[in-house]
Parts: structure tokens; sequence; C-alpha cells
């Protein structure tokens, strides 16, 4: 069963680093959405992609992270 995990961000930089990374790891772009109002992105992933796609959301160090 695929989850929605969110992360916040500061800046709209930010946002596009992170969504650069997830799609140069096989993400595919329609599962990922940006919010740039919020600073926010979020990835519909597959419980199995669930860790590498939290190490890339936690690595630029976001104000909050949920699923």
């Amino acid at each position: 069963m695929a989850e929605i995990i969110t992360a916040v961000y500061e800046s709209h930089d930010t946002l596009a680093n992170v969504h650069n990374d997830l799609v140069s790891v096989g993400i595919p772009q329609e599962k990922i959405r940006m919010n740039p109002d919020k600073n926010q992105i979020q990835v519909m992933a597959p419980e199995v992609s669930d860790a590498e796609i939290r190490e890339i959301l936690e690595r630029h160090q976001p104000k909050e992270i949920h699923t």
C-alpha cells in the first residue's frame, strides 16, 4: 500500500533541489507534488521505497516531515 510523505522546507530553492534528488533516484514525477505557497513537497511512495524517500527528504533539513 502506498503512503504520502510530506515535508516542509524553509525556501523555494530547497523544493527544487529535493524534487531533483527524488527524480534522480527514479521516483516518477507524477508521484511528486510541490506546493510552493507552503514550501511543501509530497511524495506518494510504496512502502518499499519509504526509507530511501525519507532519507532524501531529511537530507535537505525540513522544518517538519510526516506521513
